[in-house]
């Protein structure tokens, strides 16, 4: 039986020539690709997807957790509230995914980003330790593209994967990750209904008429189900469910990506049987849709030029070279074994109630260039990563690296001789305060 293939060598010609290109088009992949379009870079967007907005759209992800201090965050929630069918201009956290994706397109198109859909980044094009752009493969065949500046905003890190950059996957003693989860919607819901209940953190375990929800969710669902996650959405009657689960998946395998697939929405009819049984409101509830894309919250951690820890997070610590301010989170792990709240994860009860700041240092790989980390692979441990993950943070990261590649350009250096007051100024510039980064 043949063991090996030799797949011969071939000449790539160049399909574009960007200053920036953006891989991943999650809340990160969206903001950085914003961000630099607007300061005068050419850019590409490159998303694997049919479309964009990554765990926000595609994952279903229920509402914006955590917060950040970015105005281009804000304005993505005003843009968003505008488009409310029943409270028009209301900004809320809940999300709608498609007019999400429809508030996301306009901002990439007024940015003047162009967008590649459908489209895996599948290698890199380097010079020495400087990465100058990326190889893709898409129904078009195999191309490559340029930039000098190329942001990794794959979640997994996939870009810098590919570029040999230093990592080391999940906890750092085992290397145990964080599960997997399917979000999918239930429609049906009478959210009026007398003592109906929507336990928004694995701490939320109210009285409903058999007992309480979350001892009610470990007795009666079979492991590795055993929690109640709902939250109300943008329309009435409809609620969002965190609720499938499966721990052991590593999500930078195709393999388990696929039987994460199979066996959470094998999950979702047990699951809506015992909402029927068990929660208020919820007898005659049905399944509407399910999301389109896994929800992995945990593979690689980089290592950068500096690597934020939980203690930062705790100590809420201003960095004097900060790219990212006042970002605010609880230690979000999930049981890494079965369902529930990690025995290392706060969620309600979370007691540090100031933002912390996020360093330059955190977005750029230790040793290569022209490549800048974004969103939740940049440089942490697992515990801080259960933190900075949430997406209204990892949009601020995505602001952050996307003006940092812009200076870049502008600069003609590689981003890591980027001075950081610089992006403070740009950053500063967009919420209308003191600096100076207008657009050349």
């Amino acid at each position: 039986m043949q063991e090996t293939y030799y797949e011969a060598e071939r000449e790539l010609d160049i399909a574009g020539q960007y200053d920036v290109i953006v891989a991943g088009s999650g809340p990160s992949g969206i903001a950085a690709a914003v961000a630099a379009g607007r300061l005068g870079m050419r850019v590409l967007l490159i998303e694997s997807l049919g479309t964009v907005g990554g765990m926000s759209t595609s994952g279903m992800m229920s509402h914006w957790t955590g917060s950040v201090r970015s105005e281009l965050y804000d304005e993505l929630l005003h843009r968003a509230a505008q488009r409310n069918p029943y409270e028009p201009g209301k900004v809320k956290i809940e999300i709608d995914p498609e007019l999400l994706k429809i508030t996301y397109y306009e901002m990439l198109r007024e940015a003047g980003v162009t967008v590649l859909l459908y489209t895996l980044v599948c290698g890199v094009m380097r010079e020495g330790q400087r990465i100058c752009g990326v190889i893709t493969e898409n129904k078009s065949g195999r191309r490559a593209y340029a930039a000098e500046v190329v942001v990794d905003a794959t979640g997994d890190g996939d870009v810098a994967c590919r570029a040999g950059a230093a990592y080391y996957k999940g906890r750092e003693e085992d290397g145990r990750m964080q599960p997997a989860t399917l979000m999918f919607k239930v429609g049906g819901v009478d959210e009026s209904a007398p003592g109906a209940v929507f336990p928004c953190s694995f701490e939320t375990n109210p009285e409903v008429p058999g007992g309480r929800a979350q001892d009610l969710a470990r007795e009666k669902l079979t492991p590795p189900l055993g929690h109640v996650l709902l939250y109300r959405s943008t329309i009435p009657g409809v609620v969002t469910c965190n609720m499938t689960n499966l721990p052991d998946i590593d999500g930078t395998k195709a393999e388990d990506l696929s039987r994460a697939e199979q066996v959470c929405r094998a999950q979702m009819e047990p699951l809506v049987t015992f909402l029927r049984a068990c929660m208020p409101g919820f007898a005659h509830c049905y399944i509407v849709s399910a999301a389109s894309l896994i929800g992995i919250r945990e593979t690689r951690h980089f290592l950068g030029v500096y690597q934020l820890t939980e203690e930062d997070i705790l100590t809420a610590r201003q960095f004097p070279d900060w790219v990212v301010r006042d970002a605010y989170f609880n230690f979000d792990v999930h049981n890494l074994r079965g369902a529930g709240l990690d025995e290392t994860g706060v969620q309600a009860k979370f007691g540090q109630k100031n933002g912390y700041t996020i360093p330059y240092g955190a977005l750029i790989p230790e040793k290569l260039d022209g490549l800048l980390l974004c969103g939740r692979n940049i440089s942490g441990t697992h515990m801080a990563h259960s933190n900075f993950r949430a997406m209204p943070i990892c949009f601020g990261i995505g602001e952050a690296a996307g003006t940092a590649a812009a200076l870049a350009c502008r600069n003609g250096c590689a981003p890591r001789s980027v001075v950081p007051s610089e992006i403070q100024q740009c950053l500063c510039r967009a919420g209308g305060e003191s600096g100076s980064c207008a657009a050349d």
